[in-house]
């Protein structure tokens, strides 16, 4: 369930847009992950704004008793605003959500049990610094956050949720470094060491810087470090490095 960094920071780096859509291929290191998860994104500019797009697929987790296909499943889709060239604020839309499979506890004898990731909608809007050349690309996005049966009562939340995404492309292009930070509101539960329920928080941070190497055009080795509190089912801090590589089209 993780948001790889926008694709934005590459594409303005590059300047094309053929730049801009990516598949990539993590291992997870991190503990009860040890799994492999595929990321396909895409950045398209127009003379209206942007759209961008991602889908994660997790594979076959066996610390969630799921040991056959697709054990997650999770998407984001944003549209930025704009009505110059020159903009550097932009009025945004986003909708998050997906879907689970885990160990259903009142019934083992069903270990691929799905439950949602549930469904949400931002409204707000972004700013983008930049260097001349695009080497360095800094976004900041604030939106209000909506999220169906986001309170612990089960009623819809309205919350907010604050975001960086940030790229540093050195050595003329063969070196990047990527990421992005979210903080959001939602009220999540979080669960003991032996898989019990614990209690529920109200703020949830996740960051994943990126590391990659640009060996050519179209393919980079790498990884990151998902860094995250109060989040998929955990409390407190959590740390979870990865191996990737990444092919853009």
């Amino acid at each position: 369930m993780k948001r790889i960094v926008f694709s934005l920071v590459a594409a303005l780096a590059i300047g094309v847009v053929a730049k801009a859509q990516n598949l990539q291929v993590h291992y997870d290191f991190g503990d009860e992950r040890k799994q492999i998860t595929t990321t396909l994104e895409m950045f398209k500019p127009d003379k209206y704004g942007s759209t961008f797009f991602f889908v994660d697929l997790d594979y076959s987790n066996d610390t969630r008793d799921v040991d056959n296909g697709v054990s997650l499943a999770y998407w984001e889709i944003a549209r930025s605003f704009k009505w110059n060239e020159t903009q550097k604020f932009e009025p945004r839309l986003e909708y998050n959500g997906g879907v689970a499979l885990g160990e259903n506890t009142d019934y083992p004898g069903d270990p691929n049990y799905g439950f949602p990731l549930k469904n949400a909608w931002l409204i707000g809007g972004q700013y983008t610094f930049n260097n001349a050349d695009f080497s360095k690309v800094l976004t900041l996005q604030a939106n209000l956050k909506q999220i169906k049966d986001g309170k612990e009562d089960g009623d819809n939340l309205t919350g907010f949720q604050l975001t960086a995404v940030w790229g540093i492309h050195l050595l003329e292009g063969k070196l990047s470094l990527t990421g992005f930070a979210d903080f959001w509101r939602e009220d999540v539960a979080v669960l003991n060491d032996n898989g019990s329920f614990k209690g529920m928080k109200e703020y949830v941070f996740l960051t994943e810087p990126q590391i990659w190497y640009n060996a050519n055009k179209n393919f980079s080795f790498g990884g990151e470090i998902e860094m995250s509190n109060n989040f998929a089912l955990n409390d407190g801090f959590m740390v979870n490095p990865t191996l990737a590589v990444k092919w853009t089209f």
